[in-house]
């Protein structure tokens, strides 16, 4: 298994940072300079695995989760090991299931399953997650692993589109107090027009939509990538829906948080 590659804000300046860094040491500018220059990466460089040393460690199941991830070959697949949530950002979602008081989880993507059994780690009793993953050998790695953890048996697989699988549940009358969207980028806006034009969503529900930084692309004057577009397009719209109030959290690679406005 490799390194993760840098995918994120922080992680990708701060492999420039070190690039940098080495390129003015090989230019022999001022001690003074290169010093700075590496105050800068270190501010950069230290601030994840820091985050990851004071957030409360994660469960021996997601910890396995995760080692089982980044042991697996991906290569010649569209996955990769750093689609996984991990463990600070599995974190946050645990406190927004307790702290939304949800008992009914809807997530929209799913891999291989950290952030789905980091939700139902937290769930009360009787409460249920719906995954919805495309991937069916992805699903079925994800099960596996649901299987070694109690939470799992409070994790429902949905294997397909993620449009069947919202109409299916809208058919059905299902309705989620928190969601989790974390699939292909192009849907996000459509997933979310799903959610707010139908009943799936309860009065109070919360909307987390993952990788809305997309790694710096969205506000970067550069050439954007396919993903980069659509998650810039996604943002101008969520900004611009007077239905709705957000807040963008700069944590790993962009978390946007929504909800139904209440002046709507």
């Amino acid at each position: 298994m490799s390194d993760a590659r840098p995918v994120t804000p922080t992680t990708i300046a701060a492999a420039e940072l070190t690039e940098l860094c080495r390129d003015l040491d090989d230019l022999g500018v001022p001690a003074a300079v290169l010093g700075r220059a590496r105050r800068a990466r270190d501010v950069i460089a230290g601030l994840d695995p820091y985050l990851d040393e004071c957030t409360t460690p994660e469960s021996p199941a997601l910890a396995d989760l995760a080692a089982r991830t980044r042991s697996a070959e991906w290569s010649g697949s569209t996955l990769e090991q750093e689609m996984l949530s991990g463990h600070v950002e599995g974190r946050f979602l645990d406190f927004l299931v307790r702290m939304t008081r949800a008992s009914s989880v809807l997530e929209i993507g799913m891999f291989t399953g950290y952030s789905a059994l980091a939700m139902a780690e937290a769930l009360p009793p009787g409460g249920t997650v719906v995954a919805c993953e495309l991937d069916e050998p992805v699903a079925a790695f994800a099960r596996q692993c649901f299987d070694a953890s109690p939470a799992g048996e409070m994790i429902e697989i949905l294997v397909g589109p993620a449009s069947e699988s919202l109409t299916r549940l809208a058919d059905e009358g299902r309705r989620f107090d928190l969601v989790f969207i974390d699939a292909d980028k192009a849907g996000y806006l459509g997933y979310l027009t799903t959610l707010l034009d139908s009943e799936l969503l309860t009065p109070d529900a919360v909307v987390a939509v993952d990788n809305t930084l997309l790694q710096a692309e969205p506000y970067l004057d550069t050439a954007m990538s396919d993903n980069g577009s659509a998650i810039a397009a996604f943002n101008r719209a969520v900004a611009a829906d007077p239905r709705v109030e957000q807040v963008l959290v700069p944590l790993r690679d962009g978390l946007t948080l929504i909800r139904r406005s209440s002046a709507s």
